[in-house]
């Protein structure tokens, strides 16, 4: 089997010749062309993966030059989307494109999207959107669905122009702490699901990433009906494993079962307690709808040879 139908026949769970493998971590922001996309292209080289997926460094600000001067929380309600030439759009669907000619259709590649509440979390900061959430939660809505708006557009042209084959959607904000169940859905998920749903009309191919960033438990009951044919989430987080995860989601194909984190058998590890690790990762869940990956983004610093050593687990495996 070539990569993409590796990776394709893992996500409609069918059997695959070899266990499929995706990881990724944050390059440099400093250059947002060219570098970048070498960088892309070199890591999946060493790292000898089965799929891309590209990050968005350098544009987790949400540039909605309406955002940078809003005060009061009533101001929402006169934001609008973006132009569609705005560099925001642009620059990165030059870098998703640069890297899916790259890869010259050897695999598939998917594009980091976050939900509309991350990117308007991003642009204002977290004090000022939780104050405007709880002081009217209607206009904040309003925010959202602008905010959802700018990424559809973004979605389109990944997509659309740059051949992306889906999107790696990461939903966060679902900390226990934060809302309740009943808050999150009423507040959030329209948002959530605008985005994503627009994104399987384009594609049945997109990743669900239920984000356990900082070591912060989710109400996951919150996202278990999105939508998405491969659902990713933080499995030492959240405490739970991908066979319960695949039950719990309703999905097709997982991506993960490794710890992302230092403390994790992944990066600190031996190559035999890594090799251990990846038997009872397999035994546990089986060969098929799986794609061998991390909770979240792997240490920009961790040894890529570990990867490789994985990788020859995984192959003795299948």
């Amino acid at each position: 089997m070539t990569k993409r139908e590796r990776l394709l026949a893992a996500f409609h769970n069918q059997p695959v010749d070899r266990i499929p493998m995706g990881f990724w971590f944050h390059f440099s922001s400093e250059d947002l062309g060219k570098k970048t996309i070498e960088q892309h292209l070199q890591f999946y080289r060493d790292a000898q993966l089965d799929m891309i997926k590209v990050m968005c460094d350098g544009f987790f600000d949400y540039p909605n030059p309406y955002a940078k001067k809003v005060t009061k929380p009533e101001e929402w309600f006169g934001m609008e989307p973006m132009p569609e030439d705005a560099p925001f759009f642009t620059k990165q669907v030059e870098r998703a494109k640069g890297i899916v000619e790259g890869v010259k259709g050897e695999c598939c590649v998917f594009y980091n999207v976050f939900c509309p509440m991350s990117l308007m979390r991003f642009g204002i900061g977290w004090d000022m959107l939780m104050a405007h959430i709880r002081e009217n939660p209607d206009a904040m809505r309003h925010a959202f669905h602008v905010a959802a708006q700018d990424q559809k557009t973004l979605v389109r042209r990944l997509i659309g122009e740059a051949g992306c084959d889906g999107i790696y959607y990461c939903v966060q904000n679902a900390e226990e702490f934060r809302f309740t169940a009943e808050e999150y859905r009423s507040l959030v998920t329209p948002s959530d699901l605008e985005v994503l749903e627009y994104a399987n009309t384009l594609s049945d191919c997109n990743i669900l990433h239920c984000c356990g960033w900082d070591g912060n438990k989710n109400r996951v009951e919150v996202w278990k009906d999105y939508p998405a044919k491969v659902v990713n989430w933080a499995v030492y987080v959240e405490q739970m494993s991908l066979t319960e995860g695949k039950e719990f989601f309703g999905c097709d194909c997982v991506l993960g079962g490794f710890d992302n984190r230092k403390q994790g058998v992944l990066y600190s590890g031996s190559r035999e307690e890594i090799e251990k690790e990846a038997e009872r990762v397999i035994a546990q869940y089986g060969k098929t709808g799986i794609v061998a990956g991390a909770d979240c983004t792997l240490p920009a610093d961790i040894d890529i040879s570990r990867l490789r050593w994985l990788r020859e687990k995984l192959d003795q495996l299948s």
